[in-house]
Parts: C-alpha cells; sequence; structure tokens
C-alpha cells in the first residue's frame, strides 16, 4: 500500500501546503481520502484524476472537500477524457447530505439549486459502517467527534492497515478505528492546553496516547494548523508514543 500526502494543512490552507487530502494506491486500485482545498492540483502530479476508483470523505467541511467542485469541472468538462464519466460514474462515499452539498458547492447560484444533481458522474454512498471492498481495498468508517457528522476511515490492502483519523477530538471510536494499525495517519491541530474544547480536535499529545492505547505501530501527524507550533506538536506525539512518529509533508510518499 502507498499513501501520498496530497496536502495536510489544518482548517485552511497554509502557506506551504494544501488543505486535507491523501491518497493510497494498492496494485492497480487508486482511492482518495478527503479532497480539501487544492488538492486536485497536487493529485495531478501523481495520478490522472480520472483513474480514481473512489473517493472518501471524513466529513464535509470546506478543507476536506472543497475541490471536490474543481474535480466535478473536471468530469464533464475536460474535452478528451479516457472514457465517458457518464459511463463510468465514480463512487463517492460520504456523510449524510453529501450529494446536495457538494452539489451546493459546484452549482453557480442558487436559482440553479433546485435542480443540482452530480449523479450523472458520481454514484454517491454512505460511509461504509460494515467493510466494503473498493478494489484491492477493505475500507470501513468509524464515527468520530467532532462537530460535525465525522468518520475515521480504517483502509486494509496487502495485509497492511492504515487508520485515518479524519478530524476528531478524543473518543472510544478511536480506539478501536486505529486497533493494531500499521500507521495512524492522525489530526493533531495543536499543541495541548487546558481549556482545548471537547470534540473538535486533538492535540499532539492526544494523538500520541490514541496510537499508544491502540496498538499502532508507526503514528504520522497530519492537519496542523499553519499558525500552531508544528515542533511543539512533534515533541508532545514523541513524548507520549514509543514508536516512531512525524509529521507529514505534501509531496511525501510513504510505502506501508
Amino acid at each position: 500500500m502507498k499513501l501520498t500526502i496530497l496536502g495536510c494543512s489544518g482548517s485552511i490552507p497554509g502557506p506551504d501546503s494544501p488543505a486535507s487530502g491523501y491518497l493510497l494506491e494498492s496494485g492497480d486500485t487508486r482511492i482518495v481520502l478527503d479532497l480539501g482545498n487544492g488538492t486536485l492540483g497536487t493529485l495531478q502530479r501523481f495520478v490522472d484524476p480520472f483513474e480514481l476508483d473512489a473517493v472518501l470523505f471524513s466529513h464535509l467541511h470546506p478543507d476536506h472537500c472543497a475541490d471536490f467542485g474543481a474535480l466535478t469541472v473536471l468530469r464533464r468538462y475536460h474535452p478528451a477524457p479516457p472514457y465517458d464519466p457518464k459511463l463510468r460514474r465514480l463512487p463517492v462515499y460520504g456523510p449524510e447530505e453529501t450529494h446536495h452539498r457538494l452539489a451546493a458547492l459546484y452549482e453557480p447560484s442558487s436559482e440553479a439549486l433546485a435542480d443540482a444533481d452530480l449523479s450523472d458522474v458520481y454514484e454517491f454512498r454512505p460511509p461504509p459502517s460494515e467493510p466494503v471492498r473498493i478494489g484491492d481495498f477493505e475500507v470501513r468508517a468509524l464515527p468520530m467527534a467532532h462537530v460535525c457528522q465525522s468518520w475515521g476511515l480504517r483502509v486494509a490492502a496487502q495485509g497492511r492497515v492504515l487508520a485515518y483519523t479524519g478530524d476528531t477530538g478524543p473518543c472510544g471510536d478511536l480506539t478501536e478505528l486505529a486497533a493494531e494499525a500499521d500507521v495512524l495517519l492522525s489530526e493533531a491541530s495543536w499543541p495541548d492546553f487546558p481549556d482545548a474544547p471537547d470534540g473538535l480536535h486533538l492535540s499532539g499529545r492526544q494523538a500520541a496516547e490514541a496510537a499508544t492505547e491502540a496498538g499502532v505501530s508507526r503514528l504520522l501527524l497530519t492537519h496542523l494548523q499553519p499558525w500552531s507550533d508544528r515542533r511543539a506538536v512533534l515533541d508532545e506525539a514523541r513524548t507520549h508514543f514509543a514508536g516512531p512518529s512525524e509529521l507529514v509533508e505534501t509531496g511525501r510518499v510513504y510505502e506501508l
């Protein structure tokens, strides 16, 4: 399994990175976990977006889904696509209202929303609460603790497991999501502080504690807000997690 970081900035794009987006490849299967602001540009450096087998959204905040509008333009208006996108609709997994919300993102005016429909080029599906097969991958979604409906994604292929938190605060399902995973790709939006809001984000310490409790082999930290102290977040993680941990960077490729 191969992981490519399309973007890793939290809440907004940063000066050196788009927002959240991650490409996973195994054999001939390619899926994307989230597609935040600017990630479609990075994606095109590594694969043709028409080669994707599925897009999975953890939740519908713009820093995780904004470039879906750009992907729709590509699929509808590319002058010479490799196949007819209307005959090979792309599976899109996401929370409730994903179809409506992303159609609203794409449409140019409120008047157009009444007839907004993206099902000509996409096949919308709910988060897979039970494991589903997408080519080489087996994917399962678990609910996380955030200010909106949000899901963590557990992805297995070739005997390896990657767990991706999406956005979450500490919660019981986080341990199940990450249990014995080879890699936990965890948000760590900020350094730990005593009055951090509940059910919003993880600190570096909290991400590390979750990795330790779940028996994770490796911790990759993402979604750091551009104003956060990166060194402090990483130091917390390395203090509270005995295994290897690092901050991801846009364009970095990991062989899992």
